[in-house]
């Protein structure tokens, strides 16, 4: 029998695992958990929660939490996984215990909801460089909040485990937490009476490909060409000759590379059980927004498939308001083409968006009021998660009507009528400096601002819009036959569409021009 019969043997006869280990120079160790399966963790309240680890191949294992308990078998790797019925748990707090030919103690465990908070810059954004951080991390003390944060790691291949710690929501440690992630838990942990914990996997300039596995990254052709080159490059890089090169390396590589970020800091997490994830990217595929449509949905689905928790919830931000380019006014925009691609993507399953289009800072890409876009996310899943009888998203175009030199617009989410909101004096231009600019009107005379409207010249200008009962008309003096309407359609739109819930209207376009990112891939 060679070595591979005598594995797969194993997995039958457990008292040849022994022999197996020695054969293919596999050390014989204690039962050993992953870093996130550690004190002060917070478990969801569920079924089937896995608990898993290593241990000598054939080695029985058993995992008791309260009443709740499991066992478990290591296979010819060492493998082994557990699956406890927490669907009666209380809240706790456990001590959660894994007995093999040792037994180790996991102390200060919750049973509640479980969020995974991934994204670039803006979901890594920390509580202590927010608005109003000294106040909220002076009053954050809350054992029922807590957040597991994944260091940092790029990698080539799908890792087993990652470097973090749970941490327990406290003066002395909610200033690194995640502020969009620590808003939406302290929203939901208020509103639920429950546990929260956040695991936080967030790193800043990163694009989507970077958080998608493998597998799903070689559907795409490109994709796949990009990643096998970044591989390949990898594998045959010298390795540096000292300390001061070995950084330097580390730092001029790029975090962009497709799967990085997955091999490093998702697939170690997986497959702790999620009550859902929420999301904060963009920025750094906005150069690629076309290419988005089919990138943003890849990596979700992508998650779903690899967690095998059927179509759990995903909600996202999308982008808010920000100068990056300085385009001229009415020009096509990358940044509003992003945002529709954002949009688009809530063709799937179980998905949500907070639009965060009056939240951004015109000279700041990381605007730092992220308590309404904790929010809005939290509200997302109160209504759609939790089935709190809520508004949970502003105006959302439906359908539009010429009329004559007019155009109707007819939204959802309506939620109480439309309104009109008040425009302010002064725009934030950069919150961390207090640096403001004034506000300038482009249709000084109209009710509604951010509408554009075009005929069959193709040419756009700015438009007069008012709310008319349930619907937004839309007109210009210089289009006596208009075709498209355009809203909040720029980096940096001025708008003011809200409904009574006082949540913004989704930015959107009624015509179906080419994107000017079209040509744009990885």
């Amino acid at each position: 029998m060679n070595l591979a019969s005598l594995k797969k043997s194993s997995l039958l006869f457990p008292a040849l695992a022994v022999l197996i280990a020695s054969s293919a120079g596999i050390a014989l160790a204690d039962v050993q958990l992953p870093s996130i399966i550690s004190d002060h963790m917070v478990l969801k309240k569920g079924s089937k929660i896995p608990i898993w680890g290593k241990a000598e191949p054939g080695e029985a294992v058993k995992v008791t939490l309260g009443d709740a308990s499991a066992k478990a078998t290591a296979d010819s790797s060492g493998k082994w996984i557990a699956s406890l019925d927490l669907s009666e748990s209380k809240a706790g707090p456990f001590t959660l215990n894994i007995a093999g030919k040792n037994q180790i103690a996991v102390n200060d465990v919750l049973v509640g909801e479980v969020w995974l908070a991934s994204g670039q810059s803006n979901m890594a954004f920390m509580l202590s460089a927010a608005i109003d951080a000294e106040k909220e991390i002076a009053n954050s003390a809350n054992p029922q909040i807590r957040q597991f944060r994944v260091d940092r790691a790029e990698a080539a291949e799908p890792a087993d485990n990652c470097k973090g710690a749970w941490a327990v929501a406290g003066p002395e440690t909610t200033p690194t937490f995640s502020a969009v992630a620590y808003f939406f838990a302290k929203r939901l942990q208020k509103e639920l009476g429950k546990p929260v914990g956040i695991i936080n996997s967030s790193v800043g300039g990163t694009p989507c490909e970077a958080w998608t596995s493998p597998q799903a990254i070689d559907t795409v052709p490109h994709l796949k060409e990009a990643r096998e080159t970044a591989l390949n490059a990898l594998k045959s890089a010298e390795p540096p000759a000292d300390a001061k090169q070995a950084a330097k390396k580390k730092n001029g590589r790029p975090h962009s590379e497709p799967s990085c970020l997955f091999n490093g800091m998702i697939n170690p997490v997986i497959p702790y059980a999620l009550s859902g994830a929420i999301w904060y990217q963009g920025e750094a595929n906005a150069t690629r927004s076309w290419q988005y449509r089919t990138a943003f949905p890849l990596m979700i689905t992508d998650w779903r498939t690899q967690w095998k928790q059927g179509d759990f919830p995903f909600y996202f931000c999308q982008l808010a308001n920000f100068d990056k380019n300085k385009l001229p006014e009415l020009a096509d925009s990358p940044w509003a083409e992003l945002r529709e691609a954002q949009t688009l993507a809530l063709k799937l399953p179980n998905t949500g968006q907070a639009v965060l289009i009056d939240l951004g800072e015109k000279g700041d890409i990381h605007p730092r009021n992220k308590q309404p876009a904790g929010d809005r996310l939290a509200i997302i899943a109160l209504a759609n998660q939790y089935g709190r009888k809520i508004p949970f998203s502003g105006p959302v175009f439906q359908s539009k009507k010429v009329e004559g030199d007019k155009i109707r617009l007819k939204f959802s989410h309506t939620d109480g009528g439309l309104v009109a909101k008040p425009l302010p004096a002064t725009i934030n231009v950069a919150t961390k400096s207090g640096k403001t600019e004034p506000l300038v009107r482009r249709s000084p005379n109209s009710e509604l601002e951010g509408f554009a409207i075009r005929g069959d010249d193709k040419t756009w200008v700015w438009a007069d819009a008012k709310i008319d009962g349930d619907s937004v008309v839309v007109w210009s003096d210089k289009v006596p036959k208009p075709v498209d309407v355009r809203y909040a359609w720029a980096d940096y739109p001025v708008c003011n569409l809200y409904n009574k819930a006082d949540l913004p209207a989704c930015p959107f376009r009624t015509d179906e021009d080419p994107a000017v990112t079209r040509d744009a891939l990885y």
